[in-house]
């Protein structure tokens, strides 16, 4: 069994295992995952300084685009959140949920939640002014992320959700819905 196969099994494992020891191990993947935002954030701008990058943008300018992109950024979150909720399921893979969610944002893309959490490492990247989180940490971060996504977590959905996530796939798109003309 590859190391492909062995994660796409753990996942499997976390997402279909004792459910007692699943919710005992959520705040610790929630905690381990928003830790590593931060460390991207915090490395950025300590390579910000160590490379001698200026400022991204000048100071009001850089709150005035960060707000929205705030506001976007949480409003996917939140609102993949709530639909996660409503069939009592996390956003966490310990505890997913059991059935697969179409409504709300996941009826436009298939990782809304994950679409918010990059918009919101660009507009960390605008209010910190940081050259490097805009243009290396954060673009590395969604490359990493998406390969995780496409090789595993779609993988392990695939074969707890069977043929009602492949169809489900095929007719929505990844992270942005499609433009209808």
């Amino acid at each position: 069994m590859g190391l492909r196969d062995r994660w796409v099994a753990t996942f499997y494992r976390a997402a279909t295992g004792n459910r007692r020891v699943r919710s005992r191990l959520t705040p610790w993947l929630a905690t381990a995952f928003l830790g590593f935002i931060w460390l991207l954030v915090f490395l950025s701008l300590r390579t910000d300084r160590f490379l001698g990058f200026p400022g991204l943008l000048p100071v009001p300018l850089n709150t005035i685009l960060f707000v929205p992109l705030l506001a976007v950024g949480l409003l996917l979150i939140v609102w993949s959140t709530v639909h996660f909720a409503r069939v009592r399921g996390t956003p966490i893979p310990s505890i997913p949920p059991p059935r697969l969610v179409t409504t709300g944002p996941y009826a436009h893309a298939r990782n809304p939640m994950h679409t918010g959490i990059y918009i919101l490492l660009f507009g960390f990247g605008v209010l910190f002014r940081s050259v490097s989180l805009v243009a290396i940490f954060s673009p590395l971060f969604i490359l990493l992320d998406v390969l995780e996504l496409k090789k595993i977590e779609e993988t392990e959905l695939e074969r707890r959700l069977g043929r009602e996530y492949l169809e489900y796939k095929k007719k929505v798109p990844m992270f942005f819905p499609r433009l209808k003309g």
